[in-house]
This record gives C-alpha cells, structure tokens and sequence, in this order.
C-alpha cells in the first residue's frame, strides 16, 4: 500500500493563522519565469524541424539527435547544478540560467552550420535543465507548506505557458513568409524573456533555508518575516530548520547514495522516469510533425500545435488551483488513467488511417490535459518535498537527470519507431502509464500540507 505521510497535528491551523504573502507570490513568480524560458527552449523546435531537416540534411536518425542535443545538455545541467546551487545559492545560480538561456537563443539563430547549432541548443539544454532543479527547489524553500504545492507549481505554469508562447510564435512567424530565416527568427525570439528574467532576479531574496545552512541567521529571518512560516513564529521556524540540518552529526556535503536516502532517491527516480515514458516530449518536440504525419498542411499543424498548448495552460491552472486540496495522490491517479485513455485512442487513430480526423486531435488534447492536470502539476512539486534540506538541491538534480535522460531516449528514437509504425509508439507509452497507475497505487506516498522537515521525519530519515 502506499505510505501516507500525515500532517503534524496543528498543521491545519496554518492556513487559517497565516495568510499568503505578496511578496511570496511576487518570489516565486520570478523564480518560476525560468519555467518560461524551460517551456519555450523544449518546445520551439517544434516548428523547425522540417527546416533541420532540409537544410542541414538530416535523416530521421539524425534529426532526432539533432534534437537531443538539447536534453544531453539538461541531462548535464541537471547534475552540474546542484553543487554550484548549494555554494552560490539558488538565486545566484538562476543569474547564470538567465544568461545562459539568452546565450542559446542567440546561437541558435545565428547559427553558421550544424555543429554550432547542436553547440548552441546543448547550452540551452544546460540552462534547461540547471532550472528543472533550481527554481522548484528556491520556491519549496521560500513557501509554507500550506502553499508550497500552489507556489511550485507556478513554475510548471510558466513551463507551460512558455510552450504555449513557442507555438504560437511559431505560428505567427510562419504566417510571416521569412522564407529560409523563418526558424532563426523562431529561435531568436526567446531572447526578450531572457532578459526580462535576469532583470527581475534583482528583486528576489535568497532562499532562507540556505542562508541558515551558510550561518546567515538574521538574513533567513527577514526573509522568513517577509514570505511567512509553517508555525506563525520565525524563531521557532529557525530553530526546527537548524535541527533538521543536524550539523553537529550531519555535514551538509555528505556522501547522498546512501541507505538511509534510499526511500526518497527510488520515488524521484520513478516519478521522473514515468513523466517522460508518457511520451509528452515527444508530443511536445514533434507536434507539428505528428500533425503533419496525419495528414495537416503545415499552416493548419502549427494552428493545432497552438490548440495543444493552451490546452496545457487551462489544465496546469486547474492543477495549481486544486493540489493543495486534492494533494499529490489524486491529481496523479486522474492523469494516470487519462493518460491511458487518451494514448490508447491515439495510438487506435494511427493504426486505422484515422489520424487525419478529429479522433487524433481530441485524443492528443485529452493526453496533454492529463499530463498538465496529473504528472505535469506534481512532478517538480513532489521530488523538492521528499528530500531532506541538507541534500535537497541533489536530490532534486538527480530527479531532473532521470528525467532528462529518459526525455532524450523518447525524443531521439520517436522519429525512428514513428517513422515505421506511429500505432506502435503511443500503444508503448500507453503500457508505461498502465504501470505508473500502479505505481500510484500501491507506492506514492502523499505529502499535502506536511512541512518539508516533518516529511523527512515520516520518510524515516534521521
């Protein structure tokens, strides 16, 4: 059976002792702009795939690592980050993402061949994948937990809203007749948010949590007195922070493979792998193709990819709104089953020639729907609860590194199985969803309202 992680008793009356802070809100809303940049890096290429291909010359194998390229550098960022992030802090190292996304952006609109492309997307992926552990660790830190599932999940928010903003970039510059610049232009787009976001990180504080790791005791409780606690008192907050860091017995670089993480290191590892054996990558990076492999002319794919993405954006904002009601459990067992619906129905529209009809559309919008309300809303959520404080930014990077790795294995092998047999690839992500219900069922365990140093408590971590 699942474990069920309890909130301690007087848990309930946070809500109704504190209140949300504005200046919370305004924290994690910047943290989380680097979701943007995430959603508009991943799903951009989306739109230029037909021109990867024609004018570097690409076949199916190489268009798919071409396309890679940007998940080997999320698989890097993930796990180069995390030591950087426990030395420079969170907020110093969302300074270097912000740079590194305008970097990328521009590279790749510039870009002179193939190899300064694939140079430039895997900087992006860096920047990827450093923020797929950065920002939902710095906003779990700043947030009562009362507010902690809504508050990191603004980042999937701006992820989403992010692919969103691809798409229909996307569309407007192909209606643009750019001719041979058209896909330039798409890449270069991104370097507006770029900066936006590296201007706003002036008005964030660092996380308290390691300003308490660093002994910076007075900064932390400014930073607590401004953004709210779990208890209504900062100096009790302190005090129960300092002891789960337990530095007398503990060292904050301590070795993070070891027995007693054991728990919280298997629920990462198999959320993030889940996520990806979906196959929402592989929507997301191809979604114009698969609409194109249907049968749409290009206009009417980009159009439809568009109608993908806000269908993504309506979902994640129900998600936002009701995991901290519903909790973690719930809103993953209504995507699992959705997932399995809807991949099976897709799979069905390919193997009968139906694709091209409304049955693929309606599938597809019911499996991006699934993803945002179910995994998309919970994954980042989860993995930055389960670990304890003294190794969180690890043990959120090695969550983000299972999940770029198995994103880079769909992405790159999609265009080769679809390419045979697109049936074939939906009915397999489908089967893995069947074992992530599974999963849900009879392992997750949930951590609603539960403070992030009681849950290392219940997960037997001492």
């Amino acid at each position: 059976m699942a474990m069920i992680i309890t909130p301690p008793l007087d848990s309930a009356n946070v809500t109704r002792k504190g209140h949300i802070s504005f200046y919370l809100i305004c924290s994690a809303v910047v943290a989380s702009f680097c979701g943007l940049l995430f959603g508009f890096e991943i799903a951009v290429i989306s739109g230029t795939t037909e021109w990867l291909k024609t004018h570097f010359v690409l076949s199916d194998f190489m268009l798919g690592f071409t396309v890679a390229s940007g998940l080997i550098g999320a698989i890097i960022g993930s796990m180069a980050v995390a030591k950087p992030t426990d030395i420079f802090g969170r907020r110093g190292v969302l300074f270097g993402l912000a740079i590194l996304f305008l970097i990328a952006s521009i590279g790749c609109a510039l870009a002179w061949n193939l190899d300064s492309f694939m140079l430039f997307r895997f900087l992006g992926g860096l920047a990827v994948g450093g923020s797929s552990v950065v920002a939902p660790v710095y906003i779990a830190e700043l947030s009562p937990a009362a507010y902690r599932g809504r508050m990191v999940t603004i980042t999937q928010l701006n992820i989403v809203v992010g692919i969103l903003l691809a798409y229909l970039s996307n569309f407007l510059i192909g209606r643009l007749d750019l001719g041979d610049n058209e896909a330039r232009w798409m890449f270069g787009v991104m370097a507006v948010p770029a900066v936006i976001f590296f201007l706003m990180l002036f008005f964030t504080p660092q996380s308290p949590r390691w300003l308490i790791a660093k002994g910076r005791i007075a900064e932390a409780k400014k930073v607590f007195e401004r953004c709210g606690t779990d208890t209504g008192d900062v100096d009790e907050e302190i005090a129960e922070i300092q002891r789960s860091f337990d530095l007398e017995h503990h060292e904050v670089e301590e070795p993070f493979f070891r027995r007693k993480y054991f728990k919280p290191i298997a629920l990462a590892m198999t959320i993030a792998a889940f996520n990806q054996l979906s196959g929402i990558n592989a929507v997301l990076y191809y979604a114009g193709a698969i609409f194109k492999m249907a049968g749409a002319d290009k206009a009417s794919a980009l159009l439809q990819s568009v109608i993908v993405g806000l269908t993504l954006l309506v979902f994640t904002l129900a998600a936002l709104a009701t995991i901290d009601h519903f909790g973690r459990r719930k809103l993953m067992l209504v995507g699992s089953i959705g997932y399995i619906l809807s991949l099976g129905a897709v799979s069905y529209a390919f193997y009968t020639g139906n694709g091209g009809g409304w049955l693929l559309l309606a599938s597809l919008l019911v499996f991006v729907a699934s993803h945002a309300f179910g995994q998309g809303g919970v994954i980042w959520v989860f993995i930055g609860e389960i670990f304890p404080n003294r190794v969180r930014a690890r043990g959120q990077g090695l969550g983000s590194f299972t999940h770029w790795v198995m994103s880079a294995a769909i992405s790159w092998t999609f265009p080769i199985i679809a390419a045979s047999s697109a049936s074939s690839a939906f009915a397999f992500y489908a089967l893995c969803m069947m074992g992530q219900l599974l999963w849900v069922l009879f392992v997750m365990p949930e951590t609603k309202g539960v403070p992030l140093e009681q849950i290392q408590k219940q997960l037997g971590i001492e």
